[in-house]
């Protein structure tokens, strides 16, 4: 079983998400807001929505009296302070996270760049405050029932600005780095986390689940080497050890911009990105389809 949250990792997510906050902020103003970030939003909507997630995140780490919001702990005012949003959290899947945005979306009309900006650096100083009172193993009730570490909202937190940052950098073509050691944060801290702590029904689908077990290990330069193991529908942390189906060798910056599609698992394949070998490869994509992200 892995560890709880190591104070080099608790003491990095913390730096991450303060330096890419900055980062994000600086960038905000110097796009056209009107400008196309995404498919579906504009650069001032990709703003709201950073807004709104890390609005949430102050809310839910920081309380009328201190920190709250740790699982199973009594919230005046709800997880995060919207109604809206508290009353379709507990339902909430992998599957219908849009429906989600939209509600989160029409909350947060503002649309200067600018302000958002500076709500953003505001939320981030918050939920760093209210870190110095949690421990970054503490659980905190998310989406679906699941439960995320206090340190996995963290990087769950810094992966969104990472990714929408690329996202708003490349309609200026600006530059836009991430470094590996932040992005492994997310697999390590929040995937691995929610794993440990529990899914609830945040992977939930329509239809019967797929029998049997698929063990996949992951490795990287930048993590630790880690098993995730679905059994009967139920993901769970594994063992290394020899019953290991695949093994998935990933470059961190390359694994998140993939799974939230940004760059082609064909890509991440042909650059050498992201590796699979092993006894019985073809069980990647069934894995897959239930570990997934939206």
């Amino acid at each position: 079983m892995l560890p709880a949250v190591t104070a080099a990792k608790w003491s990095a997510v913390r730096r991450c998400v303060e330096a890419t906050g900055d980062r994000f902020a600086e960038l905000l103003p110097s796009a056209p807001s009107e400008a196309m970030a995404t498919a579906d939003w504009s650069v001032a909507d990709t703003a709201a929505h950073l807004v709104m997630v890390s609005g949430s995140y102050a809310s839910m780490l920081k309380g009328p009296s201190g920190p709250t919001g740790l699982a199973g702990s009594a919230r005046p005012g709800g997880l995060t302070g919207v109604p809206a949003l508290d009353e379709i959290i507990p339902g909430t899947t992998v599957d219908t996270l849009a429906h989600f945005n939209d509600v989160a979306m029409a909350h947060v009309t503002e649309r200067s760049t600018r302000i958002l900006a500076a709500r953003l650096r505001d939320d981030v100083a918050t939920v760093l405050r209210a870190c110095d009172g949690l421990g970054p193993d503490d659980p905190i009730d998310w989406l679906g029932g699941s439960r995320v570490p206090v340190a996995g909202l963290l990087a769950h937190l810094a992966n969104e600005m990472q990714i929408h940052g690329r996202d708003i950098a490349r309609t200026t073509g600006a530059r836009w780095e991430i470094a590996p050691a932040d992005a492994a944060l997310f697999f390590e801290l929040f995937l691995l986390g929610v794993t440990r702590h529990g899914h609830g029904r945040l992977l939930d689908r329509v239809g019967p689940e797929r029998p049997g077990r698929i063990a996949v290990e992951f490795r990287s330069h930048h993590t630790t080497p880690a098993v995730m193991v679905l059994t009967n529908g139920q993901v769970t942390i594994g063992e290394p050890r020899r019953d290991i189906d695949l093994t998935v060798f990933f470059e961190p910056v390359t694994l998140n911009l993939m799974l939230f599609g940004r760059v082609s698992v064909m890509r991440a394949a042909l650059t050498g990105k992201v590796v699979v070998w092993g006894r019985r490869p073809w069980l990647l994509p069934p894995f897959m389809r239930k570990m997934r992200l939206p």
